[in-house]
């Protein structure tokens, strides 16, 4: 009831929500921190501690209350507490009595115990100690295993016991000082490994760049074979397709290929490499030794790529791209076997280290060459050096790309040294067709250069239509083809044909045609040397069509594909226009000789009163130089060119018999001079008629003649002689009888056309009408020309 009343009293005098709540809150035991919180925010910390302490009067009132209920029993609790101690000191002077006893009798017992306890601690040592010597012992008998390891070079071994060494000093318990003995000696016996491993792999570098040499040799000899295998079934594949298309058959040919076996031609070792890779594996510094290999083969290969000046390169160049052919050809082996010592960019790089040197030293020594074959010596080991390299993946483009460069220079030089060869030959030459006595000689001269003109074979001796610079020349032309076909075979280009027929061209063009030309226009020259030149030129016309075949040939080429018109030769045109300056030259010549003999101005009587049917002495004189070429003419020249150097020298002649006539230096002439020039061409064509028949142009030229080119000369005599003059401006008559006369240079002749009254028109003029009328004619055809011009 007091409780209650309390309680209502103080509802009554605060606030009854917040005290239930705060006293709710510490009879669960909860956490009152969030109230106080609030309340010290809010501002009202005095409510707070006025709660509090109402609870704390509550709790006071609670407990006093509890305590006047139990008074009782804790009284009887506390009686009984007494007795219990009472029970506790008799027992404590019980177990005081029984220690007592105890020590007395656990005394002896204590120290044998001790004793007991000192000789297993001695034993337990004893055995410790036992043991740590066996392992020492184990230790030390492994230490000396890999010390006679190293002295007999097994350092795989030696580190494999290295390894048990470690291996038992970190497992087993050791004597402190041999312990830290061993740790300290292990990094030196692997260093010692290390050296002794480098040592032994220098002295392979050493050893396999001295034999780099032979091996790149003999790779490059490999090189070597393989290319003559490849050209003899080229050369078979070719006749096989020849022979198919022109219907001998299919020909059935079969090429054994001989396999090569890298290592059974290229021998060398690599042993000390791969027992070092495996030492430096165990040892775990691959890395390290990966560098130290690479840089020390690139230090040997920029040694290799020095070039020594005290040999020419042309003597040494074999030896530095076998030596360089090796050294890669040993890096490939090394790359590919020994499991990542190198890696391919690395190799990369040196290769391109090389071809940068290598490139820079070919374009220098090649632009100092001036000899064609050493260029090709040098170009031809150089692809023999890179098909060897292209066989282990090494690119080889840029090489190929610099002989390429030097494809001009090389036929320069090889255009200027047969250039001299062809001034040398005809410089030497006669000048005279070659006898031939012997079937092969006939062979080696004409058939090897398919220079007959016939299938059969001549009969012995045999004077060829050519002088000895045809074969001569054709053996130039033949060597100039194969060393164009030697340059340019294994490069950069796949089809060189065109190539080569572009650089023969100009060699037959630029060579050998100029220097025809410059002997043609030498003026030291005679008429047969020129025929025999103009017959040769006709000679290396035709043997322009073997040029081809053969250049054809030696590049693989069937030799139906070049027998297409678009495929001939431009040459063969500038011979032939060159073949046309010989007969210019010729001409030239025969007409300036002509000219010495033909001084009709000075030599003949214009105004002469008698008449000379056996004709004048300069006529008779140009027959006989006419005989001298025209015989040799016959000989040398076919025919079609012995009709052209007939009608030529007869056309002149029958030129400068008009220029005679219309020449200043004759100011008149008479009917008896016009008779005695008629009795000349008349001599002069019964000679061209026979020299035409006989040299058998009939059946060719059966329209005309040597006859027809003294036409000019003919119409004008007849025209001075005709009875009736005056019809030479009829045009019907003009067109048949005077085509060939120039009315303006027939003016000019008739004016100079005057009789003496002793003449035939003269004396005679009041005896013959005939001769009269003639006369009237003549004076009639003079005005008509006055008038017409």
């Amino acid at each position: 009831m007091d409780v209650k009343t309390k309680r209502r009293g103080v509802m009554e005098n605060g606030d009854g929500g917040e005290d239930m709540v705060l006293a709710n809150l510490i009879a669960n035991g909860d956490d009152v921190g969030p109230l106080v919180r609030i309340a010290f925010e809010m501002g009202r910390p005095e409510g707070l501690l006025r709660q509090l302490t109402y609870v704390v009067k509550e709790k006071e009132a609670e407990i006093e209350e509890m305590c006047k209920t139990h008074y009782e029993d804790f009284i009887l609790a506390v009686d009984e507490l007494r007795g219990v101690l009472v029970d506790a000191e008799e027992l404590k002077g019980e177990l005081q009595s029984d220690n007592f006893k105890l020590q007395q009798v656990g005394s002896a017992l204590l120290a044998k115990l001790e004793e007991l306890l000192e000789s297993y601690s001695v034993r337990k040592n004893m055995t410790e100690a036992i043991e740590m010597s066996k392992n020492c012992i184990q230790v030390l008998e492994l230490c000396v295993k890999c010390n006679n390891h190293i002295s007999e070079g097994q350092f795989y071994s030696a580190l494999k016991t290295l390894d048990l060494v470690e291996k038992s000093c970190s497992q087993n318990i050791l004597a402190k000082a041999l312990k830290m003995v061993i740790e300290r000696r292990i990094p030196v016996i692997k260093l010692h490994i290390e050296k002794k491993v480098c040592s032994q792999v220098n002295e392979w570098m050493v050893e396999i760049r001295s034999s780099a040499r032979n091996i790149g040799q003999t790779a490059i000899g490999r090189a070597v074979t393989v290319r003559q295998r490849d050209m003899e079934m080229l050369e078979q594949q070719r006749k096989a397709e020849e022979q198919s298309a022109s219907g001998l058959g299919d020909l059935a040919y079969t090429l054994d290929a001989e396999e090569f076996e890298e290592d059974s031609v290229l021998q060398f070792d690599l042993t000390p490499l791969y027992r070092a890779c495996h030492i430096h594996d165990c040892l775990g510094i691959r890395e390290k030794f990966r560098e130290y290999y690479y840089t020390n083969r690139l230090l040997q290969l920029n040694s290799d790529l020095e070039l020594s000046s005290a040999q020419p390169f042309v003597e040494s160049y074999q030896t530095f791209f076998a030596q360089i052919a090796g050294f890669f050809i040993v890096e490939d082996r090394v790359l590919r076997t020994t499991g990542g010592l190198l890696l391919a960019d690395q190799v990369e790089t040196m290769w391109e280290t090389a071809m940068a040197k290598m490139t820079s030293l070919l374009e220098e020594q090649f632009s100092c060459m001036e000899s064609a074959p050493h260029l090709l010596l040098v170009k031809d080991y150089v692809t023999l050096f890179g098909s060897t390299l292209r066989q282990y993946g090494y690119g080889i483009a840029t090489l190929i790309d610099v002989l390429d460069s030097c494809c001009d220079k090389y036929h320069l030089l090889l255009l200027e040294e047969c250039r001299q060869q062809t001034v040398d030959v005809f410089g030497n030459d006669s000048y005279k067709q070659m006898e031939i006595k012997k079937e092969i000689d006939y062979e080696n001269i004409v058939l090897s250069f398919n220079l007959q003109t016939s299938d059969i074979m001549p009969a012995f001796p045999y004077i060829a239509p050519f002088s000895s610079m045809v074969p001569d020349a054709c053996r130039i032309v033949r060597s100039f083809i194969k060393g164009s076909v030697d340059y340019l075979s294994y490069g950069i280009h796949l089809n060189f044909f065109d190539s080569v027929r572009k650089y023969l061209d100009k060699f037959l063009i630029d060579v050998l045609n100029v220097t025809l030309l410059e002997k043609i226009n030498s003026g030291n020259i005679s008429v047969p040397q020129l025929m025999q030149i103009a017959a040769n030129i006709a000679v290396l016309e035709r043997a322009c069509d073997f040029f081809l075949r053969h250049a054809a040939q030696l590049c693989g080429i069937p030799v139906r594909s070049v027998g297409r018109p678009q495929a001939t030769l431009t040459a063969k045109v500038v011979f032939k226009t060159s073949r046309d300056a010989a007969f210019i030259a010729l001409q030239s010549l025969v007409n300036t000789k002509i000219n010495e003999f033909m001084t009709l101005v000075e030599s003949i009587n214009w105004i002469s009163e008698e008449t000379n049917e056996g004709g004048h002495d300069y006529i008779h004189e140009v027959i006989i130089y006419l005989e001298s070429i025209m015989s040799p003419a016959q000989q040398i020249l076919p025919l079609d060119d012995v009709y052209r150097v007939g009608s030529g020298a007869f056309e002149h002649i029958s030129n400068s018999i008009v220029a005679a006539f219309s020449s200043d230096g004759v100011k008149r002439f008479n009917a008896n001079a016009v008779i005695n020039i008629e009795y000349d061409v008349q001599i002069i064509e019964n000679f061209a008629e026979e020299r035409f028949y006989s040299a058998g142009l009939g059946e060719i030229y059966s329209e005309g003649s040597f006859k027809n080119s003294l036409v000019e000369a003919r119409q004008l005599v007849n025209l001075l002689l005709s009875s009736q003059p005056e019809n030479f401006l009829n045009p019907d008559i003009w067109e048949k009888n005077y085509y060939a006369l120039e009315i303006k240079k027939v003016a000019v002749i008739l004016d100079k056309y005057k009789d003496s009254p002793d003449g035939i028109f003269g004396s005679l003029s009041n005896k013959s009408s005939k001769q009269s009328a003639r006369k009237k004619s003549m004076d009639v055809l003079k005005k008509r020309l006055k008038d017409f011009n």
